[in-house]
């Protein structure tokens, strides 16, 4: 890696060498480096921290910043700056202004916290749910006791209020009495036969606040269902800003996290409109958990309502809200009780989100248990919501919350980033978002303030001085993933009325922390696993997507920029809406392949079951089926219909093709751009891969791109292959391109390697920056990490820059090129070599080239080692140094439980085992 050097042409080029006309890297932009959230404790900011910070982060490799106010330090209550306030203005326009002079991008929440809400949001507009109260009455006798609400912590409500009264007798029998209640509770009503049960549901409030509140920002969370709700907040934001959007590019809404909000205020209205029938005569099926058909239907209708209301009444309008001020809006559908799909679209940038740790099978990697949250882990499928969306619609960007709970505190390296961020670009989303940087005075002592659920990327961080490796990696991996667009060949419908039709609970909520409920089991799930594993690339589709979609070109497509589809596949599923299947056969019947895993059983809902239900089967009767083999096809109309249990057997004989690359254990993800294809392809094996790795779209030349150092070169070609050398934890770009370049050299593979030079000689021990202070310098005869000489305190609680330094001789120098190559290194480091930076080694597998700086004779190396932040955060616990000080929940644990680093193990700092110098040859 050509690290530094490259880093220093980055404003006038894109950081990647050599920037010549033959250069295939797509040119960088603010959105192709990663932004980070941007928590603003407090909104106790000046105008020093923020250009200090601002400037710290452009330095390191940032794009752009997403401001999140939230709750702050104890002791600077003086410096609070209320949200929105003209003070807060202020300094959200200097920082526009300064992010703009560094060629940076500016997001911020449409809120504090979160979910979103505040003191603009009155009662009226909070987040509203049903409570259902029932009762028993007897034959021939008056009823007594007042239908009013019991719950005390509504009755002082001004909007609390009887929404239905329904009675119900044993033979399910029901008389809808909401209007025979009087004002004050009493019922005008004597049943004359019969034990009868009476379900009053009231519209009450959750009385949920925002989470995490800034100062300014406390108060009720919306009401997401009505639209008047939405349109009075956001006028608190039309007042602060005026007709300026203060150089904001996204207005950003978190995650859904408003619970036990399942009502709004003219919901009964909206149910009738949108499904066709009273609800009121069957409230009792809604909030029962009585496990039958009719109970199961109902639900359904009402979540499907509950869905349109979020996007149409919510989602679309604050979308509306900031194309009004020149500006996008970013949103995370996940956890909302809706159509993920639907919502995820209706956005400008859908943003997705991880949380956890994934296991990975790559050499080396660490991934110690007891810093990770092993209850949940990131799912790829589960991120394909936001980028299918995306694709599908033609959105250019998808963004993700990222590292969330990587690992515990403090314990986190650049190492363990790089493959959750390369899983996150194999689901297809290509503009990261780390969780993130909090904002910290600029006169701050260690550790600076940090965020409670976060993975520290703060300047604080002794880690800091080599997060330019992680981050070059990002720029260059997501400069191609925002180019041209996504390729993925096959829609995979997402069958959601069969989860809607769950007999159980009320509101249905989406979240990435139980998909074990409701995305794993389910044979949907196992089609996403299977064919992505099988080579196919997919993205998942809604009925409204299906309902808009058309038949061209010979694909199928639902957005005249989106993607463009060769197969659609209906995966098992029991209920299916008989609109889609209509939408379905007219797109066959212009052209398009169909694979239905099973035939459809039933339809949703409930309104007119029997004339829907047959009309199903009548449209599903027309497909003139015939045995094929091991499966039914049917032609219809210009298209193809199948019908077999194995989809992959469909697709083989439709023709679509798998990429076959993935037999060798690669995983991948493809883009396509005027003349040619970029593949993304990435070695998460434990093994090397050194073979030729067939690809579909070979073009007439391919040239090989390295995101860890910006090389490039054609590649060798073997037919429809291209010979890949790639180490366990590696990736590659491999751009297949129909006009070939002449003027691209030859891609350098190594042929062979000659016996390595072990560097076992006596090295320098020195410290260059760190704290609580320096340990001091010594001699070593023996390469080991500086935490071993445990006679030293200074060295068990360090944490910062420790500097290895040797000399050896170099007696031949007939190689083409030397690999440094490290046994150990806890955690990154920065190689110079006879006064040469050569760069950063971050990630696995930890080694570097550094031929071009060798010379015949005596060389020099010194190796810049950084550490975790752990040593020291567990020296100041040990000594009860105050350090975290926070308002709210000041500062916990992976396991959400009073942080504590006094009882930590020492982590192990420095260089460990060997360190190789291995002469390699390229083939000519």
């Amino acid at each position: 890696m050509k690290f530094k050097n490259i880093i220093k042409l980055s404003v006038i080029c894109f950081a990647f060498g050599n920037l010549s006309a033959q250069n295939p890297w797509p040119k960088t932009t603010e959105t192709a480096k990663p932004w980070t959230r941007w928590w603003w404790m407090g909104s106790a900011v000046d105008e020093n921290g923020l250009d200090k910070q601002l400037t710290t982060l452009s330095k390191a490799g940032f794009g752009g910043v997403e401001i999140v106010p939230i709750y702050g330090a104890k002791g600077f209550e003086n410096k609070y700056i209320n949200y929105l306030s003209p003070e807060w203005m202020k300094m959200l326009q200097f920082t526009t202004n300064k992010a703009k002079s560094l060629q940076m991008g500016v997001d911020m929440a449409v809120g504090t916290g979160w979910p979103i809400g505040g003191p603009q949001v009155d009662e009226n507009d909070a987040a509203t749910k049903m409570i259902a109260q029932t009762y028993d009455i007897q034959p021939n006798e008056k009823f007594s006791e007042k239908i009013v609400l019991k719950d005390e912590k509504q009755k002082n409500l001004k909007t609390t209020k009887l929404d239905i009264v329904t009675a119900y007798n044993e033979k399910k029998e029901a008389i809808v009495l909401t209007n025979k209640v009087a004002q004050d509770g009493t019922l005008d009503w004597k049943p004359r036969s019969g034990k009868w049960t009476i379900y009053a549901v009231f519209i009450g409030k959750t009385l949920q606040k925002v989470k995490r509140a800034a100062p300014g920002g406390e108060g009720y969370t919306l009401d997401h269902f009505s639209p008047n709700a939405t349109k009075d907040y956001l006028k608190t934001f039309d007042k602060a800003f005026g007709n300026s959007n203060y150089g904001i590019r996204s207005f950003f809404n978190d995650s859904y996290e408003v619970y036990n909000a399942d009502w709004t205020a003219d919901f009964k209205q909206e149910f009738q409109k949108r499904r066709g029938y009273d609800l009121s005569p069957y409230i009792k099926y809604l909030v029962s958990d009585e496990n039958n058909e009719i109970s199961g239907r109902i639900k359904s209708d009402y979540r499907e309502t509950l869905s349109e209301l979020i996007l149409n009444n919510f989602t679309k309008d604050f979308t509306n809200w900031a194309h009004s001020k020149n500006s996008k809006n970013t949103n995370q559908a996940h956890g909302s009780p809706g159509n993920l799909l639907d919502l995820y679209a209706a956005v400008d940038i859908p943003e997705s989100e991880t949380f956890g740790s994934t296991k990975f099978d790559i050499q080396g990697l660490r991934r110690n248990l007891e810093d990770i949250n092993t209850k949940e882990v990131p799912d790829i499928n589960m991120l394909k919501f936001a980028s299918s969306a995306a694709n599908i619609t033609g959105k250019p960007l998808i963004s993700n919350e990222s590292f969330t709970w990587l690992t515990e505190h403090f314990k986190t390296s650049w190492s363990q980033v790089k493959p959750e961020a390369e899983q996150i670009f194999l689901s297809g989303i290509n503009h990261l978002f780390y969780h993130g940087t909090t904002y910290t005075p600029s006169d701050a002592q260690f550790p600076g303030w940090l965020f409670y659920a976060s993975t520290n990327f703060v300047p604080e961080n002794s880690l800091w001085p080599n997060i330019k490796g992680l981050n070059a990696y990002i720029e260059r991996t997501q400069s191609v993933l925002q180019s041209g667009k996504s390729d993925n060949e096959i829609l995979m419908y997402w069958p959601v009325y069969d989860q809607w039709a769950s007999p159980k609970g009320k509101d249905m909520a989406f979240k990435i922390h139980n998909i074990e409920k409701w995305l794993h089991p389910t044979v949907f799930y196992e089609n996403l696993e299977k064919l992505g594993k099988s080579g196919y690339s997919l993205d998942i589709v809604s009925d409204k997507m299906i309902g808009e979609a058309k038949f061209e070109n010979q694909n199928i497509q639902v957005s005249k920029n989106g993607g463009s589809y060769k197969v659609l596949i209906i995966p098992q599923l029991n209920y299916f809406s008989e609109s889609t299947l209509k939408n379905i056969l007219n797109l066959a019947q212009n052209g398009a392949s169909v694979i239905f895993q099973n035939e459809p059983k039933d339809v949703p809902g409930f309104l007119e079951v029997e004339k829907r239900r047959s009309e199903l089967h009548s449209l599903w009767a027309k497909i003139p089926f015939q045995q094929n083999g091991n499966l039914k096809s049917a032609t219809f109309g210009k298209g193809k219909i199948f019908l077999s249990s194995d989809v992959e057997k469909a697709l083989v004989f439709l023709k679509i093709e798998r990429e076959k690359l993935t037999d060798t254990g690669l995983k991948f993800v493809r883009r396509k751009f005027d003349d040619g294809k970029y593949y993304y392809i990435v070695n998460h094996t434990s093994k090397e891969i050194n073979q030729f790795v067939p690809l579909n779209f070979p073009g007439k030349q391919i040239a090989l791109m390295n995101p860890g150092n910006g090389d490039f070169g054609v590649g060798e070609k073997q037919n429809n292959a291209v010979k890949v050398q790639l180490k366990s934890g590696e990736s590659l770009i491999i751009k297949a391109s129909e006009i070939p370049d002449n003027s691209i050299s030859k891609w350098k593979y190594i042929e062979k390697t000659d016996g390595p030079i072990v560097l076992d000689q006596a090295w320098q021990l020195s410290f260059k920056e760190g704290g609580p202070e320096l340990p001091k310098s010594r001699t070593i005869e023996k390469l080991q990490p500086w935490t071993n000489f445990t006679e030293d305190d200074q060295t068990q609680s360090f944490s910062g820059t420790g500097v290895y330094t040797t000399t050896f001789n170099l007696k031949k120098n007939k190689a083409d090129d030397y690999l440094l190559k490290f046994d150990k290194l806890y955690e990154s480091a920065t190689v110079i070599v006879n006064g040469n930076d050569a760069g950063i080694v971050w990630s696995n597998p930890f080694e570097i080239n550094i031929g071009k700086y060798l010379k015949k004779g005596k060389n020099t190396i010194q190796i810049e080692v950084s550490n975790l932040m752990a040593n020291r955060i567990r020296f100041m616990d040990q000594n009860k140094i105050q350090w975290r000080n926070y308002h709210e929940i000041n500062f916990v644990n992976i396991d959400y439980k009073a942080f504590d680093a006094s009882n930590w193990k020492v982590q192990p700092s420095g260089l460990d085992e060997q360190i190789q110098l291995i002469p390699i040859h390229y083939s000519k």
